[in-house]
């Protein structure tokens, strides 16, 4: 019985061994002590924590940017319509700062008809139909603002993963020719290495997916802010080319 005790307490000492080898703590000793023989485990590294960091970045720009958006896709159109008149409208558009996109939509659309008039017969499209390509071109630009960010995310999400599973099999790799080596297979001499190998791939997961919530989560803020875009240059058309809103 006391020979069993000694024994089960060796193979908990082992576990225990084992255990505190398999560390994120004990994975960064290694790297760092032993440099040249971790160089493709540091690259890895250090690619997720730089996607980490961007992706990060552009998701609090994100949120900065649909935030000041959910409050001006109300407030500049409903300005712009509660205007006395045209040039009051455009007045207040121009006070508006350069990177809010309602007002600029609204000042292209005003341009154009403004253009129209002045070119008179020499213009060969009709007044809508010129509104209506400015308008176009106008949605398409600040449509296309709304995905800064977005691609990054979206690669971080889909390649995170395969960038820690890339360090996890060059550890597992590494820790087969240590084995090798020295001729222990023992569990306690393999799950130290194989667990700090696995490690990588837990982190490249922990990047990619707030990334992966990021992108669907902003994509269908910009989808629905795309479609007010449209909404406000429909009734941009009609008040440009007609001289009234049609309701």
């Amino acid at each position: 019985m006391l020979q069993e005790i000694f024994i089960a307490a060796a193979a908990g000492g082992n576990a225990n061994n084992a255990l505190s080898q398999m560390g994120f703590e004990h994975l960064i000793h290694e790297m760092t002590s032993q440099p040249g023989e971790f160089a493709v485990s540091w690259v890895v590294l250090l690619t997720l924590v730089v996607m980490s960091a961007m992706s990060w970045y552009w998701t609090v720009i994100n949120i900065f940017r649909s935030t000041r958006l959910k409050s001006a896709s109300d407030r500049v159109p409903g300005m712009f319509w509660e205007a006395a008149n045209a040039q009051d409208a455009i007045r207040a558009m121009e006070e508006q700062p350069a990177s809010e996109p309602f007002s600029k939509i609204a000042l292209d659309a005003a341009q154009a008809a403004a253009h129209h008039q002045q070119a008179g017969a020499g213009e060969t499209l009709s007044r809508s139909e010129f509104v209506d390509r400015a308008l176009r071109q106008a949605v398409t630009r600040e449509a296309n603002n709304l995905q800064g960010g977005m691609i990054l995310l979206a690669t971080v999400g889909a390649t995170a993963p395969f960038v820690g599973l890339l360090g996890t099999v060059w550890g597992i790799y590494g820790a087969l020719i240590k084995i090798g080596a020295t001729g222990s297979a023992s569990i306690d001499a393999v799950a130290g290495p194989v667990g700090e190998a696995l490690i990588m791939t837990a982190i490249g997961l922990f990047v990619a997916i707030p990334a992966v919530f990021a992108f669907n989560f902003f994509s269908k803020i910009n989808s629905a802010t795309v479609s007010k875009f449209d909404t406000f240059a429909h009734d941009l058309h009609d008040f440009f080319a007609t001289g009234s809103r049609v309701r």
